[in-house]
């Protein structure tokens, strides 16, 4: 079913970030909100991007637990991420979740209230023009 038939508006879409150098630029950047569920990072895209859209990350390490709860941790952000970071992400910026021990067996309401907050905590900063 596509979204005009069920009623509801088209939403922004999302890029994922995929290279080591986007998430290595993006935790360098030093924007970060620490949520019972995940680690927020942010930074402002580089001036080379052609297109703005926000772009989204995700990452989990062996602390979290073996490969199917790592996954399991992944799949529950972009689950978050879907729902909410289409209207409340910011153009022009980078974010990395990074899941944490609690993040597989968190509440999945709490992990939204985790995500709402978190996005408030990092807006990242513009640099300001040289003049």
């Amino acid at each position: 079913m596509t979204e005009a038939r069920i009623g509801r508006q088209p939403t922004r879409q999302l890029k994922t970030l995929l290279r080591r150098a986007d998430f290595l630029r993006v935790a360098a950047a030093r924007r970060r909100s620490v949520t019972p569920g995940f680690i927020l990072q942010a930074a402002i895209q580089p001036e080379d991007i052609a297109e703005h859209a926000p772009r989204v990350g995700y990452t989990a390490s062996r602390k979290v637990g073996n490969a199917v709860i790592r996954n399991r941790a992944k799949r529950r952000l972009r689950a978050i991420v879907r729902e909410l970071m289409p209207s409340l992400a910011k153009d022009g910026t980078d974010y990395v979740l990074i899941a944490r021990q609690e993040t597989p067996a968190r509440d999945f309401a709490l992990l939204q209230d985790d995500l709402r907050h978190a996005l408030q905590r990092v807006e990242p900063r513009r640099q300001r023009a040289a003049s």
